[in-house]
């Protein structure tokens, strides 16, 4: 079942819930989002995006995952 914007949100304010946080895409599927979070300070792109990846509990998980692709991007704020 296909994910909104704002269900993807919700998961990521959950475990960031200070950052800003910007979804977009509109079929539910193909998605993108911007994360910017003081937590991120320190940790490579890699340690960031997972730390995303664990926030959205296994909706991204094989074939049966509800989000199919999420373009990603984090960072610390400036």
């Amino acid at each position: 079942m296909p994910m909104h914007a704002h269900e993807i949100e919700d998961l990521l304010r959950q475990s960031f819930p200070k950052a800003r946080i910007v979804v977009e895409g509109d079929d539910g599927v193909h998605m993108s989002a911007l994360v910017i979070d003081e937590s991120f300070r320190g940790l490579n792109r890699v340690q960031q995006q997972r730390a995303v990846y664990a926030a959205l509990k296994g909706k991204m998980d094989g074939p049966a995952g509800a989000l199919h692709a999420l373009a990603l991007t984090t960072k610390a704020p400036d």
